[in-house]
């Protein structure tokens, strides 16, 4: 099922909050997505006309600032890995105390329905219209697990399948899309090669969607 109109447009998004939800738990360390972060401070610093506010869900966070970290940016970006298929625990708290928090306080209003007419309208009453969000996953399956006949996920993609409803949580608050980039094959046949060639991609999708003039496709 796909989820968007694509369309394309030219954005001066200056105010990112990136978000490193690369939980630290069991064998799970979040050191890619801790990097994700980090390239992010690179690419995203004062020097280059940018403005940045980051969280590290393993770290304190103050309810009420992380609702005025979401309603100050231009664009939010998310850095997680899959877990069973869905986001890790922290993340996933996270997003229920930030968004609660935020309700009628710059981040949504209600779910869209009006009392005359109940049966439609959900999922209108977002107030951060007018702002984009990007995703990136990490993923223990790789690539050909997505694409290939016969396995695993149905030749689903990740932002069709196992992603539908983290595009729909932000859609909630009225957030449009920017396509993201998913990461494949990081822990049974994890390489530095692979990692190095991640990164590059990673640095290179940053400057194809942030520099200047650029024009990028938006998924709404």
């Amino acid at each position: 099922m796909k989820l968007c109109i694509s369309n394309e447009i030219d954005l001066n998004m200056k105010k990112v909050f990136a978000i490193n939800g690369g939980q630290i738990f069991g064998h799970s360390a979040g050191k890619f997505n801790k990097t994700l972060l980090e390239l992010d401070k690179e690419f995203f610093a004062d020097e280059n006309g940018f403005g940045l506010q980051t969280t590290d869900i393993n770290e304190p966070y103050v309810l009420s600032e992380e609702v005025e970290k979401y309603v100050w940016a231009d664009v939010i970006i998310y850095h997680f890995p899959v877990w069973w298929f869905g986001m890790p625990n922290g993340l996933k708290k996270y997003i229920d105390e930030v968004f609660t928090a935020g309700h009628r306080k710059g981040m949504y209003y209600s779910d869209g329905r009006k009392a005359e007419n109940p049966e439609v309208g959900y999922g209108t009453g977002g107030r951060l219209s007018g702002k984009y969000y990007m995703g990136t996953t990490t993923w223990n399956a790789p690539e050909s697990a997505f694409l290939l006949p016969g396995e695993f996920f149905d030749q689903t993609s990740v932002d069709d399948g196992v992603l539908f409803g983290f595009h729909k949580m932000n859609a909630f608050l009225s957030l449009e899309r920017i396509n993201g980039v998913h990461f494949h094959d990081l822990e049974k046949n994890v390489t530095q090669e692979r990692i190095d060639a991640y990164t590059k991609k990673y640095q290179k999708h940053l400057k194809n969607i942030f520099l200047p003039q650029s024009l990028i496709t938006t998924t709404r």
